[in-house]
């Protein structure tokens, strides 16, 4: 006694549109991720930088510190990082506008990762800490202050 044969047409369609979602989920999220840090990346490569030129060209310490916090904090917004950049200015000369001498500059933003609820990010830390380091030195040729 045989059993009848079982209809399986479709089945393999069904199989690879489940396996496939199976897959494409995480790599989709993955991309969105890298896309994130990479974006955090250049956020703070491009306010490090940025706040170096500012501060080093201002016309007097006085405006100096307040020009580099606003070429920061453009270049954080730039790339929606506006909450969470902050940057640090260090100079080991006095005054820092000195002739020669040089600007460190450090850009921080806590890039948080995409599509992850608010009460996880209270409970586990889901986020990824970039930061970037600028010299900036002041040039040579100027008038001392």
């Amino acid at each position: 006694m045989s059993m009848p044969a079982r209809n399986e047409r479709g089945s393999a369609v069904v199989e690879f549109v489940a396996l496939g979602v199976l897959l494409l989920v995480p790599l989709v999220y993955l991309v969105l991720m890298l896309a994130r840090v990479q974006a955090g990346a250049f956020a703070v490569s491009q306010a490090s930088r940025e706040a170096g030129r500012a501060f080093v060209t201002a016309p007097s310490e006085a405006d100096a510190v307040a020009r580099a916090r606003a070429a920061a904090r453009i270049s954080f917004e730039d790339h929606d990082f506006a909450d969470t950049g902050s940057i640090t200015l260090a100079c080991p000369s006095t005054p820092c506008l000195t002739p020669d001498a040089w600007v460190r500059t450090t850009a921080r933003v806590s890039v948080p990762l995409p599509l992850v609820p608010a009460f996880v990010r209270g409970v586990v830390p889901l986020s990824v800490p970039v930061s970037a380091t600028q010299v900036s030195t002041v040039d040579r040729f100027r008038s001392a202050p």
